[in-house]
Parts: structure tokens; sequence; C-alpha cells
């Protein structure tokens, strides 16, 4: 079967490309793992579909850690505002929450892919199903690829939007990887980014469940805080999860996990001054109880034993009995609870891969191959992540429509 482009990946990458090729008069057809389009589309945001940051351009490379500057051509072409006017045209209606995330006023992620689906059939744009096995290379052209089961679809170009090796049961497998090293090109190893963090300290265990908000998270690497955010957090069986642990690990790319520890500010809003005055009050109003039972006004109730475990103070202590030494080492922990991390957590579980194919080897404006023509890339089979917010899908489109109007122009 022949067309005049191909698109390897029916993910939001993928797919936008080929409608931005067919919107310019080209025949497109998509090949997909799935049975169906946007699998992973669909859990992203929670379900939700955090679809871009409505921010400017600016703001959008402040939140793309590494190889930002490969992506200002791209998000200058398709910025979050032409991503937000794409889908309100397509019907979807958008709202933007607290940071600028953008979601559909329906909250649900399922609107947006069927909102895809429907575009790709009004093109015409076929998709078939299968897996990719090899490229079809001739004298240094990529001419298409050809499946497990022995079909061959041709192209004047073909694009790898095959995803990295995040949530591999929906088509992430890192297939793309392999098929992108036929054409040799060099892949930056995959790494997690966006994952929850196992700790060093077991005591996680007993505070699983207790989501925290508005409490400031920072990362150390050593000595020096590489993050600082305030925000919600989740306490696990391994460990932490949650936004601002997301975030935080997306910094963590140089040595290994163990050389990076958290602190929790539990009470950001007061100063350590003012703390104290308010936990003096606390012990003043029930000098006869135990501090176990007046921290109660103060923490949620599967962090008391924890605290005062960090402390070395004894959960049956009288509030009466506490020394000064004593207070002042609970109202510091309270300020910094600290964690040593031990490890990601499995890149399966990982909302985004860091990584994938080199971006030296790929051209910013058009994101053709340099290694192999009518080959093309878009999303995040790229050595290219971001923070959580939106950063990450508005990767995938910008890329892919510097992919799209390249492949309709060259072929």
């Amino acid at each position: 079967m022949e067309t005049d482009h191909l698109c390897i990946g029916g993910g939001p990458a993928g797919v936008f490309a080929a409608l931005t090729a067919a919107a310019n008069g080209k025949r497109c057809m998509i090949l997909e793992h799935n049975k169906q389009l946007g699998r992973k589309l669909r859990i992203t945001g929670k379900g939700r579909c955090n679809l871009t940051n409505n921010c400017d351009r600016d703001t959008l490379l402040a939140n793309i850690p590494a190889n930002g500057k490969f992506l200002y051509s791209a998000l200058s072409r398709c910025t979050p505002q032409d991503v937000m006017a794409y889908f309100e045209g397509l019907g979807v209606p958008l709202k933007t929450e607290r940071g600028n995330r953008v979601f559909p006023v329906s909250d649900r992620a399922e609107d947006i892919v069927q909102a895809l689906q429907k575009a790709v059939q009004r093109a015409g744009i076929p998709v078939v199903h299968g897996d990719a096995a090899h490229l079809i290379l001739e004298q240094g052209r990529c001419l298409g690829v050809r499946t497990a089961d022995g079909r061959e679809f041709r192209a004047g170009t073909t694009l790898l939007a095959t995803g990295g090796l995040s949530y591999p049961k929906t088509g992430s497998d890192g297939t793309g990887y392999r098929l992108a090293e036929e054409a040799g090109h060099t892949i930056v190893p995959p790494m997690p980014s966006l994952i929850p963090l196992v700790t060093k300290e077991n005591w996680c265990r007993d505070a699983m469940g207790l989501s925290l908000r508005n409490v400031t998270l920072r990362l150390y690497r050593g000595e020096k805080c590489v993050f600082e955010d305030l925000g919600e957090m989740l306490f696990t069986h391994f460990g932490v999860s949650g936004p601002l642990v997301l975030s935080a690990s997306a910094l963590m790319r140089k040595g290994s996990p163990e050389d990076y520890r958290l602190e929790i500010d539990l009470k950001p809003g007061l100063t350590p001054e003012q703390l104290d005055k308010r936990i003096q009050r606390d012990l003043a109003e029930s000098p006869n109880r135990d501090l176990g039972n007046i921290l109660h006004a103060l923490l949620p109730a599967k962090l008391i034993l924890p605290v005062l475990r960090l402390c070395g103070i004894a959960p049956d202590t009288k509030a009466n009995t506490l020394t000064k030494a004593q207070r002042l080492t609970l109202g510091g922990c309270i300020k910094a609870v600290s964690l040593h991390v031990r490890a990601f957590r499995p890149i399966e579980e990982a909302i985004i891969t860091r990584g994938g194919i080199s971006v030296k080897e790929v051209d910013a404006r058009t994101m053709a191959s340099k290694r192999c023509e009518g080959l093309y890339f878009a999303g995040e089979i790229l050595d290219l992540d971001g923070y959580t917010g939106g950063f990450n899908l508005q990767i995938a489109f910008s890329t892919a429509y510097s992919a799209g109007i390249a492949m309709a122009d060259n072929f």
C-alpha cells in the first residue's frame, strides 16, 4: 500500500502530524499498534487531559529542562494558543486552571480523543493496525515500513511518533528507538521522568494514602537546592508521589537517585518563629496531655508518630515536660521533614520518558532526520521532556505541526 505520508504511531503527535499534512492536500496514513487511536492520551491528566499550558514561549522554554533551544522554532510555529484554538475549533470547549493548565471543560480526556478521531475521519485519513517491524531503507532513504506480519506500507515521507517507554501497555514500548537505530540514529539512554520516588525511609508506608496540600517540597543534590515549589504530594507504600514529587523527579538528571534528598515544609505559611509560638500555645492549652494527642491540631494524624520519631521525642511525653530544645527540634522538623531517595519507580510508571532520539541528529525546523532522507520524528520519541502542567503534550503538538508542514512541503 502506498501513500504520500505515513505516520507511525496514533498518539497525539502522530495524529496531529497526519492532520497537518492532510490539511495541506496530501494523502496520509496512520499505522497504529493499538485497536484505537490515543490510548495513552485517554489517561493523561488523571483522565482529564492536561492539553497544554496557556503561557508564552519563554515560559514554555523555562519548563523544558533540557534541549529547550531545539524547540524554539517549533514552539513559535505552533503555540499553546494555536493548540487551544484548534481543539475549540473541533468543538471541545476548554478551560484554564491553576498554573495555566488547560483542560477540556468536561474534564474528560475522551472528548479530546474523540475530537481527533472525528477529524481523522473527516480528513479521510486511513488508520491501519499493526506492529512496525522494520523501516524500508534504500540508498539512505526511508521509503516506509514493513510490519511484523509482512505487510509493506510505502510512502514519500515517514514519521516516527511511537512515544517512549512509559506506559508500555498503551503502545509506548520503545519500538521507535529500534526503528530509528536502523536508520543510523543515536538513542540517548531512556530514563524515567515525572516519576514517583522510592525513599530509604520505611515510615512512608505508615502514612500511605495521605495527601498533603499546600506544602513546600525541596529537592537537594548534596547541599544545593535544585527544586522548590508549593503544592500537593502523596505518601505511598514505597515512598512519595503526587504533582510536587513528579515535578521534582524531572530535575534528577545528574548522578544516581541516591544522590538526592527531599525536604517537606509542612507549614510553609508560618515562619519558624511563628510556628514555635503556635506550638507553645498548643502546649500551654493542654499542659498535662501527651504530645502525641496535642499535635492532632497541627499535623495530619498519620504524620504525628513519624515526626516525633524523627525528633527523638516519645509520643507519651507530657506537654509540660517538653524542653525548649525538644520544642525547637520539633518545629525544625515540621519545617523540614527529610526523606532520602533510594530509587525511581520503574520506567513503566513514568508519565514521560527522558532521553530518546538525539536532537543533534534532527533538523529543529522540520523535524527531519539528518541521517536518513524521508524520515521525520515528533513527540516523546525525541530527547525532549518538560515538567508537569501540559508542557509535554505541547511539545508533541508543536513538533508534530513542524513535521506535518515539512512533510507536506517536501513531497
